[in-house]
């Protein structure tokens, strides 16, 4: 007898639906499984069968042969036990084979038949919703799982409750989604002294989802400025959360189903290799770009990336997405993130001072930032160099604003951002906008576009520099709660392109 059983196979973030058939035919005993598996699935045999062992349930003295299709698409992962070991009880008619068809199964079994969690559990009730079925999913996960309404989700502990399950012995009642995950922020603003001209810039940048690039010393609060974002961010709408979610579940980040609103932040350290920043690896996991997706990816130390890695991030700043390509397959992430990253003038940090400065200044400081490419640096719509702080202002009361404040008016900006943008497919916020619909948001009047020309001449603007300063331009405008782009707007947006170290 042949049964079928359904399951997903995880293709980037996109849960792929996938037929377990299984036949059991006359023959000598063996227990065979094709369809492209990798080891963890090949393996999912010996787990089967000590499962059906621990529920008293002997394999047949015949041949039972297991297809995963289509058998063109790789099948990773150990969440094809459960799928596996369904479809061979339905053969041996212990399950129902109509129950079984009408649902979408995933788990990892133990060798005593409990199911262990698994990762993807999100993006596979995403994909039972859009084929019409129902999904069965280890207890742990189905908190995560129900946070798609559009299916009923079924969380048994182990694979005898899946099996009274779909043989309505005992129905399992569907699953809760888990609680929202409380969003707390420890670091504030008004913690930083000084550097006026810096908590300016993380405002644009907050507001318009401008990359931005600081330069300055050891200890001119780059690192305490940049941990300090998240904080003025704008809660993720739901749509945000869910994309940022389904990432965090493929990667197994979410835990106790808890699905958070808050903004991502990722900082990676500068040694890094590629696979982890843009994603890859034996089973192409998401980078840390992906996992910043909607968020923050902060880069300290810059310059001492390795140069490719920091290249690759160029794809992903202009289309939002990265793509991995291996032997057997090509995988897409999704990465729309603000990038911000902190450098030191030189590698001692010290070449702005003139009593510590090395016998190799200036040519130090031209070389050390000449690790990062040209066609990089011009992808910065903000860069500002910070001075020390002075031991004195140290010592003052700190008086700058709080983060709730700067929140509030970032706030209205991404309101009005969302309102001009309302309907558009892709544009979400003004970093988003290009072309025609860059020049309708941000149209210049005589005197304004005189200023950006002039200066375009006399900084050497590229056309992918010139875009920038419009989209910068904009958000300042949206901070003023300005209509229009105004002559101060545009100015305080040239201010931040100034090059410094090397030209563009």
């Amino acid at each position: 007898m042949a049964a079928i059983a359904y399951t997903v196979a995880f293709d980037g973030t996109e849960a792929r639906l996938v037929e377990v058939q299984c036949s059991v035919s006359p023959g000598l005993p063996g227990f065979g499984i094709v369809g492209l598996p990798d080891k963890s699935v090949s393996e999912a045999r010996e787990r089967v069968k000590a499962a059906f062992g621990a529920l008293s349930i002997a394999m047949p003295s015949r041949r039972v042969t297991v297809n995963l299709s289509p058998a063109d698409l790789p099948k990773e992962g150990s969440h094809f036990d459960l799928p596996i070991a369904l479809a061979v009880l339905a053969a041996l008619e212990i399950v129902p084979a109509d129950a079984l068809e009408r649902v979408v199964t995933l788990g990892e079994l133990a060798l005593d038949g409990r199911l262990a969690p698994i990762a993807g559990a999100l993006p596979a009730a995403v994909a039972a919703a859009e084929d019409n079925r129902a999904l069965l999913v280890p207890h742990p996960c189905g908190a995560e799982a129900a946070w798609v309404d559009a299916v009923p989700v079924f969380a048994p502990h182990n694979l005898r409750e899946a099996v009274d399950h779909l043989s309505d012995r005992a129905p399992l009642g569907r699953t809760a989604a888990g609680a929202l995950a409380e969003t707390v922020h420890d670091l504030d603003l008004a913690e930083v002294k000084g550097q006026e001209r810096a908590r300016r810039a993380l405002e644009i940048a907050a507001a318009g989802r401008h990359h931005l690039l600081m330069v300055g010393p050891p200890g001119a609060s780059k690192s305490m400025l940049a941990t300090r974002l998240p904080s003025i961010l704008p809660p993720l709408t739901p749509q945000e959360a869910l994309e940022t979610s389904v990432i965090q579940s493929v990667a197994g980040l979410l835990s106790d189903g808890k699905i958070s609103r808050a903004a991502p932040f990722c900082q990676p350290h500068h040694t890094a290799s590629m696979a982890a920043m843009v994603g890859g690896g034996r089973n192409a996991r998401p980078g840390q770009v992906s996992l910043a997706h909607n968020g923050v990816l902060f880069l300290d130390e810059l310059p001492e990336f390795e140069r490719r890695v920091i290249d690759a991030l160029r794809e992903p700043l202009e289309t939002g997405e990265i793509h991995v390509s291996r032997a057997n397959a090509h995988i897409r992430y999704p990465a729309r993130f603000l990038l911000v990253a902190a450098a030191n003038p030189c590698r001692c940090g010290d070449i702005a001072d003139a009593a510590r400065a090395c016998s190799k200044a200036p040519r130090c400081g031209a070389d050390y930032m000449g690790r990062v490419s040209g066609p990089m640096m011009d992808r910065f719509d903000l860069r500002i160099e910070m001075p020390q702080v002075s031991i004195e202002d140290l010592s003052l009361p700190a008086t700058g604003e709080s983060s709730a404040t700067v929140a509030e008016r970032v706030t209205a900006a991404r309101a009005m951002q969302t309102k001009r943008f309302a309907g558009h497919p892709k544009a979400r916020v003004n970093a988003d906008a290009s072309g025609r619909l860059l020049e309708e948001i941000a149209p210049l009047d005589q005197d304004c576009q005189s200023l950006l020309t002039l200066a375009a001449n006399r900084l050497g603007l590229t056309p992918r520099g010139y875009h920038r300063i419009l989209r910068s331009a904009r958000t300042i405008a949206d901070l003023d709660q300005s209509a229009e782009i105004r002559q101060p707007h545009l100015a305080e947006a040239l201010s931040y392109r100034l090059p410094f170290g090397r030209a563009d």
